[in-house]
């Protein structure tokens, strides 16, 4: 009996001390959760936009240059498709587009991505605030539903791995919605 008892604390230590980690099974990469906090200007109502406004969604957020390129254009409608693969969950989700330089967009990206908060950070706090200045505009990020910055995915993005990252995260999501 004392043999069955101690097995699991045995093969536990046994299995820590010989290095076994088992693999993550999400596909963004954590980050050390940072609480974002600044605000900007919203580009279509001219509003003054503070990340504290969406407190209690999930926020798909990307960075990026007004003129918005392919990749801009890619990462905004991976976005919207990720979003609406949620299904019933879709509402609390939203997506943010910080612009980094303050070229107004397009009238064309206002129609396709309508939306998409897209908020004019030069300057701003919250880019401050997103690591690793120089690749920002590389990537999706994720913040919680407490205005944490807590992950971001890939460059080249697998839509369906991030969309299942999310929908695992709205699954166990305790937060009243």
């Amino acid at each position: 009996m004392l043999v069955l008892l101690l097995s699991p604390v045995v093969i536990s230590y046994t299995l820590f001390f010989m290095g076994y980690r088992p693999g993550s099974i999400n596909y963004g990469e954590l980050l050390d959760v940072q609480k974002l906090s600044g605000s900007g200007v919203t580009q279509k109502t001219n509003i003054i936009f503070r990340i504290k406004d969406l407190h209690g969604k999930w926020i798909m957020l990307t960075v990026d240059s007004g003129q918005c390129d392919e990749s801009c254009r890619s990462k905004l409608y991976y976005m919207r498709q990720i979003r609406t693969m949620q299904n019933k969950e879709m509402h609390r989700i939203e997506r943010l587009w910080l612009v980094d330089d303050n070229v107004p967009g397009e009238d064309e990206l206002w129609n396709e991505y309508d939306g998409t908060i897209i908020v004019n950070a030069r300057d701003s706090e919250l880019l401050d605030l997103i690591p690793t200045k120089e690749i920002q505009r590389n990537h999706i990020y994720l913040i919680d539903p407490l205005g944490n910055l807590m992950m971001r995915f890939p460059e080249n993005i697998e839509p369906r791995k991030l969309s299942d990252d999310i929908k695992r995260l709205l699954h166990v999501s305790q937060l009243e919605h």
